[in-house]
């Protein structure tokens, strides 16, 4: 399958988070939540990447992207959208609900949360974001 600008709108929202969230809970820390995420995430959707993440962070998510680009943009999109829901379930877990609402603010725009501005970060978190898990159960 070709490259989705939905891929690319996603994998844009996990860079903005992963830039907030090194600073808060360091690299490791932000990788063992990633991992977690695609390993739980994988029972609904077993084709996305298992490998850690590279080193590097200019190719933190390569491996993701690969694999959204492998599927229809419907399926990218909903995987996407389980595996964003997935990871920040479990840091509101670990650090609560407002400081993981607060991070997602800094990292995505308070806009794009709410989803009342219209840019692609917006458009694309509120994609993501909404429905949480409902259409996951048919899967």
């Amino acid at each position: 399958m070709a490259e989705h600008p939905e891929v690319d709108a996603g994998i844009n929202l996990w860079e903005q988070m992963a830039t907030q969230l090194i600073a808060l809970i360091g690299e490791d820390g932000f990788n063992s939540l990633y991992a977690r995420s695609v390993f739980l995430s994988q029972s609904i959707f077993p084709w996305l990447a298992a490998s850690s993440l590279p080193p590097r962070t200019d190719h933190r998510f390569a491996n993701l992207k690969t694999s959204l680009d492998g599927q229809t943009p419907a399926q990218a999109v909903k995987a996407n959208r389980f595996l964003l829901i997935t990871f920040t379930d479990i840091l509101a877990s670990l650090i609560g609900e407002p400081l993981t609402a607060r991070v997602l603010r800094t990292a995505w725009g308070v806009e794009a949360l709410l989803g009342k501005h219209e840019n692609n970060v917006a458009d694309s978190a509120d994609k993501l974001l909404s429905g949480h898990n409902k259409e996951f159960k048919d899967e």
